[in-house]
């Protein structure tokens, strides 16, 4: 583990604390730095013309079983962490589904290639350190809009870097580190592409993205079964009755 990482995680985490609510009344309380994340949304709009999506297109032209492997391989690497977390969580049935996961991947599954668990039952239990923050009671932070990397909030990202220090991640070497982000962002970004008309359609697609992020981060720290929260009529009058049903 590099301590110049746990560093940065620890400046990260701590930003946590330094916002405070904007002074409109109605403004999110969630997004103190809107007029900024605004900004940056325009930068990742142009990113995303001329460089991410291009790229994932292309990505997306290597045939779909190659693909696969290449995710399946990243993603392996970060089982580690995820076991971490699930027993940090207390949640010691799903840390062993994810140790017999990675065992299992890595050698059967010839370094995480193929997917040889999941047909037996043992299917992915992804736990970050982030989502282990949330679930010991700390805040999530404000949210911010990342360029070139799009909505988080300190918690979840913070937590990002957290993960990172696990081995194998921790081990790669640059290339490998760049190749395995990029696998996921591509992959990522080309499963995204059925929501664009979605976003596009909406009133405010800066919004719809911020909605749709909290409520995926809400769905990641409580296993898909978050409280049900007393929704506010003033925040859905202007993005429509069916917002949220959008997003399920």
């Amino acid at each position: 583990m590099k301590l110049w990482k746990l560093g940065i995680a620890l400046v990260v985490l701590g930003l946590g604390g330094c916002a405070t609510a904007p002074d409109d009344t109605y403004a999110d309380p969630r997004d103190p730095f809107e007029e900024v994340n605004r900004e940056v949304w325009d930068l990742n709009e142009t990113l995303d013309d001329y460089v991410i999506w291009p790229a994932a297109r292309t990505y997306g032209m290597i045939p779909k079983p190659v693909r696969t492997g290449l995710l399946n391989a990243t993603e392996n690497l970060g089982e580690p962490s995820h076991f971490v977390n699930n027993t940090l969580q207390g949640k010691f049935k799903d840390a062993g589904v994810t140790f017999w996961r990675f065992l299992i991947n890595s050698t059967v599954g010839v370094l995480g290639v193929f997917d040889v668990a999941t047909p037996m039952g043992l299917t992915q239990r992804e736990e970050g350190f982030g989502e282990t923050l949330a679930v010991w009671g700390v805040g999530e932070g404000p949210y911010l809009m990342l360029p070139g990397l799009g909505p988080t909030v300190v918690t979840d990202r913070g937590g990002d870097i957290v993960d990172g220090m696990y081995f194998p991640i921790d081990d790669l070497s640059t290339p490998l580190s760049v190749a395995r982000i990029a696998i996921k962002a591509l992959d990522l970004r080309l499963r995204l592409q059925e929501q664009q008309s979605l976003m596009q359609n909406s009133l405010d697609p800066y919004s719809f993205v911020r909605e749709a992020y909290f409520q995926n981060w809400r769905d990641k720290v409580y296993d898909g079964n978050p409280p049900v929260e007393e929704e506010d009529p003033n925040e859905l009058e202007d993005l429509g009755d069916d917002f949220y049903d959008q997003f399920e």
